[in-house]
Order: C-alpha cells, then sequence, then structure tokens
C-alpha cells in the first residue's frame, strides 16, 4: 500500500473492474437475465470483488487490507461458483 494513493491504481482493483464487467455481459447476453434471484445474487457478489478490495485499503494498515483481499478472493469463488 505503501507505493499507492489509491486503491483504482492497484492492479487487483483493475482487474476486479474487468471481471465484474465480463460478469454483466453474460448477464444481459443470456437467458440469465430472466432469472431475477440467480442474477441479482452474481451481479452482487462480483461488485462486492470490488467493494472489499477498496474497503481494505480504506483502513489502517497492510494487516486489515490483507484480510480484505481474502474477503475479495473468497467472494471472486462465489461469482464463479
Amino acid at each position: 500500500m505503501a507505493h499507492y494513493s489509491s486503491f483504482e491504481n492497484l492492479e487487483v482493483y483493475k482487474e476486479a473492474i474487468v471481471f465484474c464487467d465480463a460478469i454483466w455481459n453474460i448477464i444481459t447476453n443470456t437467458s440469465l437475465s430472466k432469472d431475477y434471484k440467480l442474477r441479482e445474487q452474481i451481479n452482487g457478489s462480483s461488485g462486492s470483488i470490488m467493494d472489499n478490495i477498496a474497503e481494505g485499503f480504506g483502513r489502517e494498515g497492510n494487516k486489515v487490507f490483507i484480510m480484505f483481499l481474502g474477503y475479495s478472493r473468497g467472494t471472486c469463488s462465489e461469482t464463479k461458483s
């Protein structure tokens, strides 16, 4: 974190945006768009990946940031599931 002044500059955050956009593209261009509950679950979890990175970055200390990166990784697995 010492080298970054904003979470938006982190490569992992940029990759999370790409992943979230790809998920949204799948949702809107497949029959998944008709399944409201599943669609909202997948869309919410993919967005949560970015949210956890941002929240962890905003907290004080590397240990807490690393913990939030772990949450983000778990949410990524949830989205893939």
